[in-house]
């Protein structure tokens, strides 16, 4: 037979990816076994070999030699002279083996033979795809950015696989670009309209657990147990850290000597902060924790609600609700609990900054009565309303609210 060379007649196998050698093989021979019974009936008396190294492929069709008037199956019976035709040797009984033409099969048994080959390829190519990464959710994986758009941007793995990280799963900060490397989680695997789908995730709390099992030793072989994980992407992340043994301190080793540890984290995620606190299964002691660094000085819970009350030295309530309201918003993730904070004024002549009320006060407002002299909250409550209005230029129903808010801090 004239060689088959797969290489060429194949060409589009070139996006063959995660099959091995024998299961291409098998495939190869079962597909042309298909043709072999549709032509003749059976592939019974058949041997196919394959050869991936060299691109080639030869059918042998095995007869036996009868009489030339008792040929009654051209397939599985020759006659004597044909058979002397072949090797003048040959003697009546004995078996004939001659090479099958991929010539004689004709245009049409080639290309179908294409086009069921492709079709079992990519088929089996996708299961294999499917499989693979079904079973690696929620591991790390290292991809080459292959093309950014404004939703999505697709990159490929060590098998030349495209697999998508979304828009909202990438850092704020992350600027992707062709060709470069990106450390990713793999977040889903389906099948959707007969393609397999692999979604990645950078902002998601797997990935940075993960990050925490790639860098910190004690992490990965399970001496230091992530119990929690609190995050809000590119900006801040609280990460409750557990140790069954004494002698090690989950939260020391985890940072690491001047930040050793944490530091390759925090710059994998774009100088996001990390806090690594200790859990406690005491609930008051835990919540306190969360909120670090701010020091709480009485706190009230309700565990029906799932609410807290947390009473704070003024000068402390900023730290608590941090920036934005991020440190109170994580710490209320962390424990599962809703946390309001009110500050605790300890003594009755104690007065309290206008700066505390920054976060229930807009800058401008408190700007704008400063200006006058007003700096604490008492100094603003001893002038009437028509007063605060002549002297700021704020309109009634600021100077109203304003005034209703501060006298809540002494009620």
């Amino acid at each position: 037979m004239e060689n088959l060379n797969l290489i060429d007649t194949f060409s589009e196998f070139k996006e063959i990816k995660n099959i091995d050698r024998p299961t291409m093989m098998v495939v190869l021979e079962d597909v042309f076994r298909g043709m072999l019974i549709k032509m003749y009936g059976t592939d019974e008396n058949f041997d196919i070999i394959v050869n991936i190294d060299k691109g080639d492929l030869e059918i042998w069709r095995n007869r036996i030699i009868v009489p030339d008037d008792q040929v009654k199956d051209k397939n599985r019976e020759i006659g004597i002279t044909d058979a002397n035709l072949i090797d003048t040797d040959y003697e009546l009984g004995e078996e004939v083996t001659d090479e099958v033409k991929f010539s004689d099969f004709g245009r049409r048994a080639i290309l179908a033979i294409r086009q069921n080959l492709t079709s079992r390829i990519l088929e089996l190519s996708k299961e294999q795809t499917y499989n693979y990464y079904k079973d690696k959710v929620g591991d790390l994986i290292t991809c080459e950015v292959y093309q950014v758009r404004k939703k999505e941007a697709y990159v490929l793995d060590d098998n030349q696989n495209e697999l998508v990280l979304p828009y909202e799963q990438q850092i704020p900060g992350d600027i992707l670009r062709k060709g470069e490397p990106v450390l990713t989680v793999v977040q889903s695997v389906e099948l959707k309209n007969n393609q397999v789908i692999v979604m990645l995730s950078r902002t998601s709390n797997t990935f940075l657990e993960k990050l925490f099992e790639r860098e910190i030793p004690e992490v990965f072989d399970g001496l230091i147990t992530i119990k929690r994980i609190a995050r809000i992407p590119g900006e801040r992340a609280k990460v409750a850290v557990e140790s069954y043994d004494e002698r090690v301190d989950p939260v020391g080793a985890c940072v690491g000597q001047k930040g050793s540890r944490i530091h390759g984290i925090v710059r994998e995620l774009r100088n996001e902060n990390i806090d690594v606190i200790n859990y406690s299964n005491n609930l008051q002691l835990f919540i306190a924790r969360s909120l670090s660094p701010a020091q709480i000085s009485e706190m009230k819970i309700n565990e029906t609600t799932k609410k807290v009350q947390v009473f704070l030295r003024p000068e402390e309530v900023s730290r608590a609700i941090g920036k934005g309201g991020s440190n109170i918003k994580l710490a209320g993730q962390l424990t599962g609990y809703e946390i309001d904070v009110y500050r605790n004024i300890l003594e009755e002549d104690e007065d309290v900054d206008l700066e505390e009320f920054s976060d229930e006060i807009e800058d401008w407002v408190i700007d704008a009565l400063k200006a006058v002299g007003c700096d604490t909250a008492k100094s603003v409550l001893r002038l009437t309303v028509s007063e605060l209005e002549k002297r700021t230029d704020l309109e009634v129903e600021t100077i109203e609210d304003v005034l209703r808010t501060l006298q809540t801090e002494f009620e």
